[in-house]
């Protein structure tokens, strides 16, 4: 059984079934998401403005019904002591004891139940009305340390006199009306007194928050509405009177007032105690100094991956991106948390970012490493599916690792540690989804821009897998440092997550820790004591028990209680003893039916700001789409509601139609993607290929004298203004921009065609010269806007062929430079260079083993240098040392049918050219095949460097005698060219019985079909009908697998279905498409996604030569290649 197939194809390497599937299906989703950008974009957005605008609704200063806010530089913690067997025995610091009173459920609020509570407390402590306990002295001497304490003696211990080992101090709900039972009474709004004095502090600075005096709390409006217990806490020291007093009177107490509360433990003693240490840890600087480094080499790494992308305009963009995905996966996360009642307040906040992130960009550059990796000739669907069916059961599987991790570990470690896991493994997931949704979108959206697509077309990582084996040349920080080996594996997430983990666990602990390997070992496993078991007195019901109830301390009521008891430390032990419950008679403990699942935060949310927050998420959405639609108005198909545009098949045919009436004999491109046509009806015909395919046609001449026909050739000017027509006897010149005609001037080309034609470097007046290279051995420079020529004497015999080479403007050489070089009969070659505003020929000699005279020549563009074509070899010459670089051994070729394609064209080492791929393509003459020889870096590089031979190759380059060669044969290519993208095309006529290509042996299995047809593939019938003589063929994938794609030339409905026996000239178009003439139509075959550049864009990949001729097939076998010249 085998999965549906896509749009998108997998290496062989691939094809295991296990891992066929697991990136299949990942592969589709990708696939599935890029074709609806905006859908997926919107959907993204949509989640994350619903998690992130209750953020900081849930987050805030104000401790009430939100969670706890994050601290911003310490370590807080409540953490048990002495459990599971723990010998090592702490002295507490404070000793903490507290009862609890209840009135019905949830209603302690009740006048009854605080009058009540006031009268305990006031049995308890002594009197407490207008509590003032400040003294003049804090010495006295008791004369029996069993005897009640008068009031004075009461309040000279107290700490606010002096810290001493008796202090003692309280904090009582009741404080909120001055212990007073009169102005209890006269309270009119008990819950409005509350919330006005929740920040009230006590004599001791300790703030009277809800948290501490009250438990089971319920909030409205950020308002306390109910309270299930009034907490009345005693903290003293450990040799305090005050404390001792506390359990006499208590169990006197209880003995007494029996009539009135119920009482648990029925004597009024507590049931236990447990050691806590309570931690304010600011942040130290060693900590500092680990965080800033931590964050500094993260910020490093994810610089100088994203510097490998070579997309100047992309980057800020790719950088916001990635911020904005984090950021949105933390706040998410954080939102979740609150939602899910986890107090992450433990650990400061600098610190959530950073493992998110570290675990985070290592699935993001994998992704666009893989973008990089994938064809540029695919449509962006299929890229972007490719790409994440590659990396996304890695990312999928890497996060259930980590999860799984997080989980365990949340099992073992310190409470605060166990949160940060639990956070961190639900950031993990958001992190996945952002990056499969709201990452995938953006990164499909610069595909298609200019900036990034340029950058694919031109990276260097073609040839190479991330798995690739070490480099002895380098040293693994050198290949880290040169983006060859990527920082973030696999497992580097989960390294510094692990680490991170140890190190706050260290935190929690480090005073009671060892330092030995076994103490360390024992890290983990420090708090792996059994989960707080529940409340003995099930029947009172509690809506939060006393352990949760202690649990929930803000932190900085910790950091108050440090500073009064403990003001020179961090942390302080406190013993906490079992509060002794009080119970009112009669009192209704049975909760209602129906407990709330979520905070009160959360309903209070819904409550009162739905509204809002449903138009702040649809006015997002919308904002999000207009500015899609603002900025991709011509590049995103979906935003114009096009989404099946990425459904059509890898080869595209549109049809230029209504231009000429005869045959088209004649074609050239411009940068511009302008396609200039001439028919046989002496028509010439100017298409716009990036505006909806419009056209005009040249006007007649001005007077029959200036006839342009017959047409030898044809050139434009690199900004794509001017077409410049050479007939028998003279030059015209047609503004493409204003539609007219312009100057023109007379030529001499002694009844031969000429070699060459194009606009030359000078200008003497508005426009540039124009340089036409006879036959005979001369060129001649015009300037027809003057009018003035000037001719020069480039060899002495006939010239074969002739090229033009120009070259960037350098700091050395401000102007861009244009030379010519020349191929005589007599097999020799001159170079022709612009010196000081003449043209200066010199001879080329070169010492070579092949002494077969050279029969072509081809330009490299933008590597200074050029090809020579001989009968079995080609010559790679730099042009400015005339030395040969390298000499390519081939089969017996036809001549001049050399081509050739490079990919992945970058400035390397020392300023020296580079590719990552060459392939020469020429026509077998034994057997008439296609043959295309790729060149490959070695397996320690990743691209090959034109440089001397003699010269070393600089970083990761080879020259090209350490290349790889990988031979592949096309048989019956019919008229073929190689497109700027890398991939090969041709048309050609069926056969009745086409040969299995022995490519198609290498493909894999899931491409059997190697020339695989978009029609169905039945038998051809006897007598084919006109559209099914014709077929195109693309080669893609040269520097990797050459997969082969086949489809109709003359679709069903095609009014170009006419009988023709010959095709006519053809040329590139644009990056990845060529213009075909076929009887009285131009056919334009786009492979893939093609974006039709402009002028600028588009001069970087231009080759100037001679236009096309009409082709003419030496016999009914389709052999040599079209005689277009590059």
């Amino acid at each position: 059984m085998q999965p549906p197939r896509s749009d998108f194809s997998f290496p062989a390497a691939t094809q295991a079934t296990g891992h066929h599937w697991a990136a299949w299906l990942p592969g589709c989703l990708g696939s599935t998401l890029a074709r609806h950008v905006l859908t997926t974009l919107l959907i993204s957005v949509a989640v994350a403005g619903i998690l992130i605008y209750p953020f900081p609704f849930l987050y805030t200063t104000d401790y009430t019904i939100a969670a706890p806010n994050l601290p911003l530089h310490v370590w807080t913690d409540a953490q048990p002591l002495g459990i599971g067997g723990d010998k090592h025995v702490v002295e507490p610091d404070v000793i903490m004891r507290t009862i609890w009173v209840h009135g019905s459920y949830m209603e302690a609020l009740n006048r009854e139940v605080l009058l009540g509570a006031l009268e305990l407390q006031d049995e308890i402590l002594g009197p407490t009305t207008n509590y003032n306990p400040r003294q003049p002295t804090n010495s006295i001497e008791l004369l029996d340390q069993h005897a009640d304490l008068s009031r004075k003696e009461r309040d000279t211990f107290h700490v606010i006199n002096g810290l001493t080992n008796q202090s003692w101090f309280f904090h009582s709900p009741l404080l909120y009306w001055a212990c007073d039972a009169e102005t209890i009474e006269r309270d009119s709004s008990l819950l409005k007194t509350v919330n006005e004095k929740k920040t009230q502090p006590t004599s001791v600075n300790i703030t009277l928050r809800h948290s501490i005096v009250f438990s089971g709390k319920s909030f409205e409006d950020r308002r306390l509405i109910a309270a299930d217990a009034l907490v009345v806490t005693l903290l003293h020291r450990p040799d305090s009177p005050v404390g001792r007093q506390w359990e006499r009177k208590l169990e006197r107490l209880v003995a007494r007032r029996t009539d009135k509360w119920d009482v648990f433990p029925p004597n009024g003693v507590s049931a236990g105690s447990q050691l806590y240490e309570f931690q304010f840890r600011p942040i130290s600087m060693q900590d500092a100094i680990v965080l800033s480094l931590a964050y500094s080499l993260t910020i490093t790494y994810f610089l100088l991956s994203l510097s490998k992308i070579r997309a100047v305009k992309s980057k800020l963009g790719l950088i916001v991106t990635v911020v904005v995905q984090i950021a949105m996966s933390i706040i998410s996360s954080l939102t979740v948390c609150a939602v899910l009642r986890i107090d992450l307040s433990r650990i400061p906040r600098a610190a959530y970012p950073l493992v998110l992130t570290a675990m985070s960009l290592e699935n993001i550059f994998r992704l666009i490493n893989s973008v990089i990796l994938t064809p540029s000739d695919h449509s962006t669907s299929s890229r972007i599916g490719y790409a994440f069916g590659e990396t996304g059961h890695v990312a999928l599987a890497s996060v259930v690792q980590n999860f799984l991790i997080l989980w365990g570990l949340s099992k073992v470690v310190s409470s605060g540690v166990s949160a940060f896991c639990t956070f961190a493994a639900i950031a993990i997931l958001f992190d996945f989804f952002y990056l499969s949704t709201f990452f995938l979108s953006v990164l499909s959206v610069d595909v298609r821009r200019t900036e990034l697509s340029d950058a694919l077309d031109k990276a260097s990582f073609q040839n190479k897998r991330w798995s690739s084996e070490n480099r002895p040349r380098q040293s693994l920080v050198d290949a880290v440092l040169q983006g060859r080996i990527a920082l973030s594996t696999r497992i580097a997430g989960t390294i510094v997550m692990l680490g991170f983990v140890v190190v706050a666990q260290w935190h929690f602990f480090e005073t009671a820790m060892t330092w030995s390997p076994a103490g360390f070992f024992r890290l983990l496993w420090k708090s792996s004591h059994p989960e707080a078991s529940p409340s003995p007195y099930a029947e009172i019901h509690q809506a939060r028990n006393p352990k949760s109830w202690l649990r929930l301390q803000d932190h900085e009521t910790a950091k108050e209680v440090i500073n009064v008891i403990k003001p020179w430390a961090h942390s302080y032990v406190a013993r906490v003893y079992e509060p002794v419950v009080f119970v009112l008679k009669g009192a209704n403990r049975n909760p209602p039916s129906g407990t709330r699942w979520f905070p009160d935060v959360v309903y209070d949310f819904a409550h009162h700001q739905l509204t809002p927050f449903i138009v702040t998420v649809l006015i997002l959405i919308a904002l999000v789409r207009l500015l899609m639609n603002y900025l991709l108005w011509d590049e995103m198909a979906e935003a114009r509601g096009e989404d099946a545009i990425d459904d059509e098949p890898l080869i595209s045919v549109k049809n230029l139609v209504n231009g000429h009436e005869l045959d088209v004999v004649k074609l050239a491109d411009t940068p511009d993607s302008h396609v200039i046509s001439v028919g046989l009806d002496r028509r010439i015909r100017v298409w716009n290929l990036r505006y909806d395919f419009a056209g005009h046609v040249v006007s007649r001449p001005r007077s029959p004298l200036e006839s342009p026909f017959p047409v030898l050739a044809m050139a434009v000017d690199d900004d794509s203004n001017w077409l410049a027509l050479l007939s028998t006897d003279q030059v015209l010149l047609w503004s493409i921009t204003e539609q007219r005609w312009g100057p023109s001037m007379p030529v001499e080309l002694h009844a031969q065609r000429p070699e060459a034609f194009f606009f030359g470097p000078t200008r003497r007046k508005t426009l540039r010269s124009i340089i036409v290279v006879r036959h005979n051995g001369t060129l001649v420079e015009l300037w027809p806007d003057i009018p003035d020529s000037v001719e020069h004497v480039v060899c002495k015999s006939p010239i074969a062929c002739a090229v033009a080479i120009t070259e960037k403007a350098t700091a050395i050489h401000p102007q861009p430079r244009t030379s010519i070089v020349t191929l005589s009969r007599r097999a020799y070659i001159h170079h022709v260079a612009h010196r000081d505003g003449i043209w200066v020929s010199s001879e080329v000699k070169f010492d070579i083993k092949d002494n077969k005279e050279p029969h072509t020549l081809l330009p490299m563009q933008g590597f200074s240098s050029y090809l020579v074509g001989r009968s079995q070899s080609v010559d790679l010459v730099n042009l400015h040392t005339a030395k040969v670089i390298h000499s390519f051994q081939t089969e017996a070729s036809q001549p001049r049918s050399v081509k050739f394609v490079y990919h992945g064209q970058r400035v390397g080492p020392q300023g020296r050219g580079t590719v990552s791929s060459l392939t020469l393509a020429y026509i077998s003459e034994e057997d008439k095949d296609l043959v295309l020889q790729t060149y490959l870096p070695s397996e320690n590089c990743d691209s090959i460097c034109f440089s001397d031979p003699a010269a070393p190759a600089a970083g990761t380059s080879c020259t090209w005698t350490e290349t790889r060669q990988v031979t592949r044969r096309i048989h019956n290519p019919g008229v073929w060219t190689p497109l700027r993208n890398g991939c090969v095309l041709g048309i050609r006529k069926k056969q009745d019985a086409a040969p299995r290509s022995p490519i198609q042996e290498r493909l894999p299995a899931f491409a059997q079909s190697s020339l695989r047809r978009r029609a169905r593939a039945d038998s051809p019938p006897k007598h084919p009908k006109p559209d099914d003589t014709w077929e195109i063929w693309v080669i893609t994938r040269l520097e990797r697998e050459g997969d082969i794609e086949t489809t109709p030339f003359i679709g069903q409905d095609d009014p170009a279905a006419l009988i023709v026996s010959d095709l006519g000239p053809i040329v590139k178009v644009g990056s990845s498409s060529a213009a075909v003439g076929y009887g009285n139509v131009v056919k334009v075959i786009a492979v893939g996604h093609e974006r039709f550049e402009s002028a600028e864009e588009g001069h970087e990949a231009e080759n100037i030569g001679l236009t096309s001729r009409r082709r003419r097939h030496p016999g009914p076998r389709p052999g040599a290649a079209s005689s277009h010249r590059k």
